[in-house]
């Protein structure tokens, strides 16, 4: 390899430069100076050379190269561990969520191990879906300056930089809307077959994350004359057509991810959620940005389908999320589609208002420089910051050091007891927990296996001294602690199917209940309701509150059988004015509990 002179690359060695006999490090020499020199100065002819399209694309390649070393680097928050767990049996629908995520995990870690395994292909959808965006959004007469423009509105857009690497169902959710958005375009255009791929794109949006839904609604109510159009229905059909296979899945599961997040996520009315949803709105699009987007909206006149779709998406989802807030805590990711929206607005109206745009990149700088900080502080962590993202090898490590090869019985923490089996690899469960909610854990086997073997149960902290001597406490290297004590002969209850009949829709505070229970036992051992298991009555009103009335029944459930029973129940008043979801279950000391069975809804009138 030669240049002005001529050089060497000496086995493994640094580079060494020859001049006459004597031989000269290259690093130390001026060939050396010369040759970075004529480097840099090709590719800035290069950079010079590029379109708006071409420096789009290599901007976001760079900024895919950062979030793939971002992905390998930092560690797992506690979401990604339990789609972890998703992606360990794949299924056409999961609790929580539909199943893409936990395919893109499971196609991840097929290439990669650890923490990059887990997010992959996570990275890989967001220099796709803000291709996509700029493509939509891009002027005819786009030039480098556009292009600069758009890159840095993207990249200082706080939920796209966060939502850039995690596993978690919203990168999906973004890719498959500007899918969406795209063929909806296209559509609207009238192009041949546009009907059929945006029936797929609606279908991959359900299978993305379920808030797809109303980026369709959204669109169509910017767009109503597309109403009309016969093909419309038929793009319809072909969603519901390949949504059919989650269908079964959600029909054989009892519809539980659409009661789940249309029920029982409801809560009571706090005004600290409204309060704290709008903060996060200002936060999570940029601070800098929010009041120019306001006027942004204001000013600009979308000329096309999408553009109209665009405009109405970042209202829309605030409004429907603001309202949600009154009966509920709202995550301020629920609204991230409507980062396109921001983006599109901010974007039109800065390029042609030269003091606007000025703003927009000295302000994108100073985010950039902070975000720079953040992504470091989320991989070294140097100010020795406690969170879910840091200290989890040594945390869990600690907790399976003292587990000592037995399972664990994590208490009511869905996301912990996948990231314990995540970075220890040992046996968990985690019981879903009637005073905090149930999860994907309910449809897994892991404690039936269990049955008979010495586990570790977490437990609640004694609220005096132990004098059991049972109970022990460690504290981890997160700052947690994990409480828990030792069940020498694991004996599994909660399949235990208990129903019943003879509750009225509606009652009132005085009245006198009496219901006939079935009690099947699924498990190959007998279950004594004695005293150390009881049988108790809940009373579940929204998401927090749960009224538990121990019953006196006494019986045995032989292995494999069913037994009949009768409840005699008086209404206490401090049920009366509020609608119930009714039920049973086993409670056992240390341990949480659900509904053994299905719960039925009553009113309680004063």
């Amino acid at each position: 390899f030669s240049m002005d002179g001529t050089f060497v690359l000496s086995g493994p060695n640094p580079v060494v430069g020859m001049r006459g006999d004597r031989r000269v490090p290259f690093v130390r020499s001026g060939i050396f100076i010369t040759f970075v020199t004529r480097m840099m100065e090709a590719f800035r002819r290069r950079y010079a050379s590029l379109g708006a399209d071409s420096l789009v694309a290599l901007w976001l390649g760079i900024w895919w190269v950062c979030n793939v070393a971002q992905a390998g680097l930092a560690q797992l928050a506690n979401d990604e561990a339990y789609y972890h767990l998703f992606a360990e049996r794949l299924a056409w629908g999961y609790f929580d969520h539909p199943p893409v995520t936990a395919l893109l995990v499971w196609l991840g870690e097929r290439l990669f191990g650890g923490e990059l395994g887990v997010r992959f292909f996570f990275t890989v959808l967001q220099p796709l879906y803000l291709w996509i965006l700029w493509r939509l959004i891009r002027p005819a007469d786009a030039s480098r300056r556009d292009a600069g423009l758009f890159v840095v509105l993207a990249s200082t857009t706080l939920m796209l930089q966060i939502y850039g690497f995690i596993a978690v169902p919203d990168g999906p959710l973004l890719m498959t809307s500007a899918l969406f958005l795209l063929t909806f375009e296209r559509f609207s255009e009238r192009r041949p077959r546009a009907w059929l791929w945006m029936g797929m794109a609606m279908a991959l949006m359900a299978y993305s994350k379920y808030h797809g839904a109303l980026v369709v609604l959204f669109s169509l109510a910017a767009n109503p004359r597309l109403l009309r159009r016969p093909t419309l229905y038929l793009s319809g059909a072909v969603a519901a057509l390949l949504l059919v296979p989650h269908l079964i899945w959600q029909y054989n599961h009892d519809w539980a991810s659409f009661v789940y997040h249309l029920s029982s996520r409801n809560s009571v009315f706090r005004f600290d959620y409204v309060v704290e949803f709008l903060a996060n709105m200002l936060v999570v699009f940029n601070p800098f940005f929010v009041p120019l987007c306001v006027q942004a909206w204001r000013k600009v006149r979308p000329q096309t389908a999408a553009g109209r779709a665009l405009k109405l998406l970042p209202v829309a989802f605030i409004l429907f999320f603001l309202l949600s807030a009154f009966r509920g805590y709202v995550q301020p990711q629920w609204v991230i589609v409507a980062c396109f929206g921001f983006v599109a607005m901010l974007f039109g109206y800065a390029r042609s208002h030269p003091r606007t745009r000025r703003y927009v990149m000295r302000a994108g700088g100073v985010t950039l420089a902070l975000l720079v900080l953040v992504r470091l502080e989320m991989i070294f962590n140097p100010l020795g910051i406690r969170f879910e993202v840091f200290d989890n090898p040594e945390s869990y490590g600690t907790i399976a050091a003292e587990a000592d090869g037995r399972p664990v019985v994590f208490r009511h923490n869905y996301a912990v007891a996948a990231k314990y089996r995540f970075y220890t690899g040992g046996e968990a469960y985690c019981q879903p927990n009637i005073r905090y909610r149930t999860h994907q854990w309910q449809f897994r086997d892991d404690d039936t296996r269990f049955a008979g073997r010495e586990v570790l149960v977490e437990c609640p902290a004694p609220s005096g001294a132990d004098t059991t001597g049972r109970i022990r406490t460690i504290r981890l290297a997160n700052g947690q602690s994990f409480t828990w004590f030792v069940d020498p002969d694991f004996r599994p209850v909660r399949r235990v199917d208990v129903s019943f009949a003879g509750l009225p829709e509606q009652t009132a505070a005085g009245d006198t209940l009496r219901l006939d229970l079935t009690l099947s036992n699924p498990y190959p051992y007998d279950i004594p309701i004695d005293g150390a298991t009881r049988l108790a009555m809940i009373w579940k009103h929204g998401r927090f509150r749960v009224e538990e009335f121990p019953l006196a029944n006494r019986l045995t459930l032989p292995a494999g059988a069913s037994v009949r029973d009768t409840v005699v129940f008086g209404i206490p008043q401090e049920l009366a004015g509020a609608r119930f979801d009714v039920g049973f279950a086993l409670v056992r000391e240390g341990y949480t509990n659900w509904f053994n069975g299905k719960s039925l809804p009553t009113e309680v009138h004063p």
